[in-house]
């Protein structure tokens, strides 16, 4: 589902395939730990590369803990209070940062 790009001075990226068909590269954004699980934050990006709405997406996150150079896997969050409760945090990572700064 996800493969991670990134070169030396450049952000990280994800390639997402979406259920149509469709591979959108995304900007990672941050990971967050919420309630004891981690949860990835995603930037869509444009063919230019660039975000035009600065609409975020969020997934759960896990990497196999005995395997580094495995893939990490990312999932949907179909719960309305899960979503909420990385809503939330992430509004409070951005308290914390110049969201500007990292589109």
């Amino acid at each position: 589902m996800a493969k991670e790009n990134y070169e030396a001075d450049e952000e990280m990226t994800v390639d997402l395939d979406l259920e149509d068909g469709t591979t959108v590269t995304c900007s990672i954004v941050t990971i967050l730990d919420v309630e004891g699980k981690d949860y990835i934050v995603l930037l869509p990006l444009n063919e230019n590369g660039e975000n035009e709405d600065g609409e975020v997406w969020f997934y759960r996150y896990s990497e196999n803990p005995d395997d580094p150079n495995e893939e990490p896997e990312l999932g949907y969050i179909d719960d309305d209070d899960e979503y909420e409760k990385v809503a939330d945090a992430f509004d409070e990572f951005l308290d914390n940062s110049e969201f500007d700064e990292l589109v």
